[in-house]
């Protein structure tokens, strides 16, 4: 996986965060649910391939990051 994402354009992952957290702000219900949920496996993917060079205050920040996703997630979901 790793290497198929390397082989893609630099610009592409990026644009997708953005594309995902815009469809997940604009799209009300379990739809934006879904897609911020998107972004938040995203945002832990990219947590877990930098989780060894992290220092134990940034492993807690990029954790808190992607709870807070997907909390926003459940409830953009629920409301």
């Amino acid at each position: 996986m790793l290497l198929w994402m390397h082989q893609l354009p630099a610009w592409l992952p990026p644009v997708l965060a953005v594309v995902l957290l815009v469809i997940g702000l604009a799209v009300s219900g379990w739809g934006g649910a879904i897609a911020i949920a998107g972004l938040a496996a995203v945002l832990g993917w990219l947590a877990m391939l930098s989780w060894p060079r992290l220092s134990p205050h940034g492993r807690l920040l990029r954790l808190a990051a992607v709870a807070a996703v997907l909390v926003v997630a459940v409830l953009r979901g629920l409301l």
